[in-house]
Parts: structure tokens; sequence; C-alpha cells
């Protein structure tokens, strides 16, 4: 018997869905009076929707014009007189056909479709003052109720996200309880800006775009020795976890994709070549691949769990206006593996999964977030499977002691998933690993191992990625570290600066002794000043500057100075290096040498 969503929802959690949180329901009354503001000012323009979303909210009108700077502060100005007003948010309910014909004499064509599409033979409207919406609700008491809100920008959207339909222009704002809690995001907002991890790859030299491959970043070496450091991270936390590293090939027969369901699913977004009458695709993802090494040989159950890890590129063909520098890309690296197990192996799987998920956010100072997404609408298999592998995850969870909240419908096509999110240094939550449960693959690949009683099993998948792509998971860390990396995973570690051209032979002896012990050095003797050095290092952020002249030189130390601005002062040169072996050996987060 099919399971209802609520009846899904309130077995896993235990909880009821609740009302509109009081941030949620003052950001929508904001979002109807902008729209009443926007009115006011531009009686022509028809208006569309405006909900509250995460951080604020918007609205969309239908305008040919788009909104300029200072056409936003004009609907502040105004915004401002109707939450002095304070205009009570009134509710009235309609029948859904005299609403439709009110909205048609108003010429409020965007109205007049939604009511169109609903079932419902009874709507609500909100009115405040002169201006009259098609609204759910709630809403605050009074627009007074609204204290602190701000205009941020406008941009084009096509009508319910379809390029195919008209081009309306979006005004993104956002709404606090107070004063303080608005600087406080508006502060935010110009950090971000500052921490755009475009503009610190540029300053920084770690990665460019080329138009020659849209969406495909080119690793400079400074960005790719990254990558480096953190493939060498995954690989050691995999070796200590029992996992085998495969690869598999990018370019794959359609066959396989028809055999899996992606390409009834997924064909969309693979880009795909014809060779010889055939047609291949560039993976978007490793999983059908990893059955294929899963069938190389008869397994057993005393074999199982099986745990394959596959860092191979991959390539997924996102349309050109949603690429946004390393957040989303063609092309990519996916710390990914695929787990094989025994259905009674499949807590204990889980239960690993979820404290490397803890273990590998440590170094990087991100505490993990975890959601459970159940069963998309589209979706493989049947009710019976979905509930085993949604109970499982939110079982996990449980046993753990992890707080979760629900995702309903957010699932993949084969299978529910618990997918984890981290808050940055802003308070910005991403979401990066994801742990999914699949009984489908191993049915259409026809996966099988012997069980004890000699008789051939089913094994479950379990695909998992823990930091994602390595090339978003870099973004996010330029943005949350504002390019200043902790020495482990920085570019450079530590640049050696004589004070003069006198004292440049003692100087690479230091970047030499620190070069032996495996440390990233650069040694900077350009005929130029010792202070505009110490900046441009500063700058370029790398966490050590030890400075050399004659008195470092005769006592064989280093002055060390770091990328903060804080002068440690003269340190022995052999302590300098065990200390930077010792810091990037255990991945410290903090700069520690010269201060032990």
């Amino acid at each position: 018997m099919a399971v209802s969503e609520e009846d899904r929802h309130l077995r896993l959690t235990g909880e009821f869905d609740c009302d509109a949180t009081p941030l949620a329901t003052l950001r929508h009354s904001t979002s109807h009076v902008m729209a009443q503001a926007v009115k006011r000012l531009f009686p022509e323009v028809k208006v569309a929707i405006g909900p509250a979303i995460e951080d604020g909210f918007y609205y969309d009108f239908d305008r040919a014009a788009p909104f300029t700077p200072e056409d936003l502060a004009k609907i502040e100005k105004v915004m401002g007189e109707i939450v002095k007003a304070d205009l009570p948010f009134e509710r009235k309910e309609m029948p859904r056909a005299e609403a439709i014909e009110f909205f048609r004499r108003r010429g409020e064509r965007y109205k007049v479709e939604i009511l169109e599409g609903l079932v419902a033979p009874t709507v609500s409207l909100y009115t405040q003052g002169d201006f009259i919406d098609l609204c759910r609700g709630p809403h605050v008491k009074s627009t007074g109720e609204i204290k602190a809100f701000k205009l941020l920008a406008s941009s084009g959207a096509y009508w319910r996200g379809d390029e195919k339909k008209p081009m309306l222009q979006r005004i993104y704002g956002t709404a606090w309880l107070t004063q303080e809690e608005l600087d406080k995001h508006l502060w935010r907002l110009e950090e971000a800006k500052k921490r755009d991890h475009r503009k610190l790859g540029r300053e920084l030299d770690l990665f460019i775009f080329h138009e020659v491959s849209p969406g495909a970043p080119v690793w400079l070496p400074n960005g790719w020795m990254m990558v480096r450091e953190l493939e060498r991270f995954v690989r050691e936390k995999l070796d200590a976890r029992g996992y085998q590293e495969i690869s598999t090939p990018i370019l794959v027969n359609k066959k396989l994709w028809e055999q899996s369901g992606h390409w009834d699913y997924y064909q969309e977004n693979m880009f795909l070549v014809e060779s010889e009458e055939q047609v291949f695709g560039l993976k978007p993802m490793n999983c059908p691949e990893s059955t294929i090494v899963y069938r190389h040989a008869l397994r057993s159950y005393r074999d199982l769990p099986l745990r394959f890890s596959d860092m191979g590129r991959l390539h997924r063909n996102e349309r050109s206006g949603t690429l946004t520098g390393l957040f989303r890309v063609r092309q990519f690296t996916q710390d990914d593996a695929h787990i094989y197990c025994r259905l009674d192996q499949l807590q204990g799987e889980i239960t690993m999964l979820l404290e490397q998920v803890k273990d590998w956010y440590r170094p990087f100072g991100l505490e993990p977030l975890f959601k459970l997404s159940t069963r998309p609408a589209k979706s493989l298999g049947t009710d019976e499977q979905w509930q085993v592998a949604e109970q499982g995850l939110a079982d996990a969870l449980r046993a753990n002691g992890l707080a979760f909240d629900l995702n309903p419908g957010d699932g993949t096509f084969y299978g529910p998933k618990i997918d984890v999110d981290i808050l940055d240094a802003l308070a910005r939550r991403w979401q990066i690993a994801t742990i999914q449960i699949d009984f489908q693959q191993p049915e259409r690949f026809g996966l099988e191992y012997i069980d004890s009683d000699g008789q051939p099993k089913r094994p479950v998948m379990v695909h998992r990625a823990i930091l994602g792509s390595f090339e978003r998971f870099i973004g996010i860390l330029t943005e949350h570290y504002a390019g200043a990396f902790p020495t482990w995973l920085a570019p450079v570690q530590a640049r050696v600066i004589p004070i003069s051209e006198k004292f440049a032979d003692y100087a690479r002896g230091v970047h030499e002794r620190l070069r032996a012990a495996h440390v990233r050095s650069e040694l900077d003797d350009r005929n130029e000043k010792l202070g505009y050095r110490i900046r441009e290092a500063q700058l370029r952020k790398v966490p050590y500057m030890l400075v050399c002249g004659g008195r470092e030189a005769e006592a064989g130390t280093v002055g060390v100075r770091h990328r903060t601005g804080d002068d440690v002062g003269a340190v022995p040169v052999d302590r300098v290096v065990a200390d930077l072996v010792r810091e990037i050996g255990t991945r410290a987060a903090s700069l520690t040498v010269g201060r032990s």
C-alpha cells in the first residue's frame, strides 16, 4: 500500500508539519508591501508571485524595462510610507471562479493563470490598503510590524522558470525581525563580495576559465596543488577504512545508461558523442560503471562489504546561464565511492559513513547538518523498497544521535538519501555530502553474491560522496577562509625573504632546508624594499614570512611573521622547520610556528 507523504514524515521524524515561522511570515508580508509600492509607482506593471526565500524574499513583475538602482530606492521609500501607515492585512475568501473574473478585470494575467491551475473551489486573498493579492498566507497583523528591510537587487527571471515563457523582472529584498539582525546580514553580504571565490581565484592564481571550454576550470599550479592535497587527504582516509580505488572510463556506450535507468532520467544532462553509428555519453556519475567492477568476479557473503572509490572526471551538460565559477561547472572530479553490502550490514555501513562525515569535516572546522530526502514523484522501485530504505536511513541517523530535517520528494530516482550541509564562516548553508541507498542498480544489473546457504542474493548498493566535487569544495573553502587557507592546504606555505642581497645566500639555505622537509617554500630575493615584499606575501595569504638578516644569519634563526601581521621574532631554523612539519602533518587549523 502506498504511504502518504504526511504519514512518512510522521513515521520518520515523529513531528507534524509546522506553521510558517515568524521570520518567513514577516518576509512574505514584506514582499506584499514591496508589490504595493511597485504598483503605486508603476501602475502599468503586472504582478506575478512573491514568496519568502532563505534570507529574504522576492517578487516578480511583468515590466518591459529592468528596474534600476534608482527605481529600487524609490520603491524602498514608498515601502517605508506603507509601513508607517500601519495598514492591516485583511484576509478574504472568494470562490475560485469569482476570483478568476476579479483578476481578469484588473488585467492581472499571472494571477488568472495561477487560479486556473488550482482545483480548490475557494481561494483566499489578502488586502492591505489599496493593494489586494491572491495569497494563502499567513501574514503579520499589519504593515507596521515590518521594522527592518532592504531591497538588494533586481534581475530577469522567466515566468515559472520556463525559458519559453515571458521574461519578468524580479526584485530581491531581505527583512529581519530587528535592525541589528538586518545590519548583520548586510555586513555578511558585503563580506561575501570580498570573499567571492572567483575574485580570490584570480588574485591568488588558483584557476581561470576560458571560452574554449565553458564551465571547465583551468587549474593553475597553485590551485592544482590544493586539488592534490585534497586527493591525498581523501586517499589517506579511504585507505584507513578499507576502500579499494578503481578507475572507470569517461566515455561509455549508451547501453549502460539505458540499463541503469539514467538514460530515461538524465539524458538531457549528458554530453553525447556519436562514433561508428553508436552513441556514447561522457559519464555524469560513476555508479553504473562500478557495477562492472563488482561483476568482474564471483562474490561471496564473506567478501562483503566491498567499498570501491572512483575519483574520475565527470561531465554534466549544465545550461550556460547556470554556470557559476567553481560552484556549478560542466567538468568536475568527485570523491565518489560505492559500497556493496548485505542488508544486515547496511546499518553498520551508514553509521561508518556518518562518522566519516564528521571526521573529514573536522580539519576544516565545519559542522555537519543532516537532511533526509525521500522518494520523488518520478522514481524506480516498489513502495516496500523505498520504505525499507527510508526507514533504514532514519534509523541510522537516530541511532547516532543526529538531529535531521525531512526533505520530502528530493531523493534520487533510484533511492532516498541523507544530504549533509555545512555552515561556512558567514553562516551560509552549503550542501556537500550525500549518502544514498540503492536497491535498483543491483536489480537492473543482476548483481549477486553467494550467501551462507549457498543461494544467490542481491547486495545493497550505497552511493556516497563526502567532500562532493573538489571544484565546488575548493570554491566553498576559498570563501570560508577568505583565501587564507590553513598551512597544510595553502599552495605556498612559507616565503623566505632576505633583508638585502647580502643575506641572499643564507636565505637560500633556509629555503632549501624547508623544501627538503617537503614544505612548499618560495624565496623572494627581489631587489625590492622589505616592507613591500612582506606586504605582498600577506596579500597572497602566505601563512609564514621568514625574514633573514645579519643577526639571523649569525644566530641560525629567522624572523617569523604570520600573514595576520603578528611578528613572532627570531626563532631557530631547526625549530621553524620542525614546527612547520608538525603543523602540516597534523593538518592544524591555526598558525603555530614560533608560538609553542
